[in-house]
């Protein structure tokens, strides 16, 4: 097989050595995350582990071992069988078409006999293994080229158009905004990206007319809470009011009256960042927005210490989705942005999320493990 010049000159690393090389801070941040969610699931059963505390923390427990078993593997094999990865959601996701579970009026799951499992979640690191590939093997000259932009346009656009099918919009969104991210960390011009929000500015008023009602409706009451309080605005109004009660230390730990008294809607799901807020106040809020902070800062070092493009744009890849999980949830209690039904990051109680996120964080950590790995750009096309 042939190989790219820095392959030769690439020390093998022994499995001592790699476990030597993980990142002990950075998973006891993530620990520290979850044991966040666990105690506000917790008190969102009223002071019981079950049904949702113990769940969350035995999966996050299965999934560590899942991470550090990714994170050992030889960086070269996720980039061999990134381009397999991405074909087998994509499957997942045609599947979910075909004879999807549907839920709330949407068709997004597969029910497993442990779980129903959602595939556009663990569609977005599937296409972060792909996009990074695929950049990884192009020059900088090569990113001036538009022809070259054509397959990562291609593989972005493909589960978009799926996913939007389910109907989940907020998700295609957050896919496109990841795959934006990469592409303009990747070397992409600038211009091309003006190109492109000026065209999707002209192309508002179509969407708008292809969307839902429900999902017009979440815009309308985004920008007038007021005009459906017992409807479909009661969800953010809530939210607020509960968020407003806490002040800046709280009512304290299983305290919370909006949440406790069933106010407040999924408070173990995407609400629970307001549950947290009413419970432990604007100190409470801004010790987890902290906490989430370091694991993002970590990230993006992480990223920039690598030496190969494809370790370092998996990186920044899984990096900033989980900065975008992040934002979008927070910024959604709040009434920031309209509600789109997006969890906090090992925080909400959710499977398909948490194995998403574990499995990018085990890239993550894979990256950091190997980055002093070169890997040649025609190593890329050879592979």
């Amino acid at each position: 097989m042939q190989r790219g010049l820095g392959d030769f000159q690439n020390p093998e690393l022994t499995l001592q050595q790699k476990i030597w090389q993980l990142n002990w801070t950075f998973l006891l941040l993530l620990v520290g995350c979850v044991s966040v969610g666990v105690a506000m699931l917790y008190s969102a059963a009223n002071g019981s582990w079950e049904p949702w505390a113990k769940m969350h923390a035995i999966r996050f427990g299965v999934l560590l071992c899942g991470l550090l078993v990714a994170a050992l593997i030889d960086m070269r094999l996720w980039m061999r069988y990134a381009y397999v990865i991405y074909a087998l959601a994509l499957l997942l996701l045609g599947y979910v078409e075909v004879a999807g579970l549907i839920g709330k009026g949407a068709q997004r799951w597969i029910d497993l006999p442990f779980m129903r499992f959602q595939p556009s979640e663990t569609m977005k690191i599937a296409i972060v293994l792909a996009l990074a590939r695929y950049f990884h093997g192009l020059s900088y000259e090569d990113m001036g080229r538009i022809s070259n932009l054509a397959v990562p346009v291609l593989l972005v656009a493909a589960p978009a158009l799926l996913i939007i099918r389910q109907p989940d919009l907020g998700t295609a969104i957050l896919l496109g905004a990841l795959a934006m991210m990469v592409f303009f960390l990747a070397g992409v011009r600038i211009w091309k990206f003006v190109v492109i929000g000026l065209s999707g500015m002209a192309m508002v008023p179509i969407g708008w007319s292809l969307m839902h009602s429900y999902q017009k409706e979440r815009v309308m009451v985004f920008l007038d809470p007021e005009r459906d309080p017992l409807g479909s605005g009661y969800n953010i109004l809530q939210s607020k009011i509960a968020m407003g009660s806490g002040g800046i230390s709280g009512k304290g730990f299983i305290q919370g009256t909006q949440s406790h008294l069933n106010f407040l809607p999924e408070k173990h799901t995407d609400f629970i960042f307001t549950m947290l807020g009413e419970e432990f106040g604007l100190i409470g809020g801004l010790a987890l927005m902290l906490l989430f902070s370091l694991v993002i800062a970590y990230g993006f070092g992480i990223a920039f210490r690598a030496r190969s493009q494809f370790g370092r744009l998996m990186a920044i890849g899984v990096t900033v989705n989980f900065s975008l999980y992040v934002f979008i949830n927070i910024a959604m209690v709040m009434g920031v942005v309209p509600v789109v039904g997006v969890p906090l990051p090992l925080v909400s109680y959710g499977g398909s999320v948490m194995l998403s996120l574990m499995f990018g964080f085990g890239l993550l950590m894979n990256a950091y493990v190997h980055r002093d790995l070169r890997i040649g750009r025609r190593w890329a096309d050879t592979a």
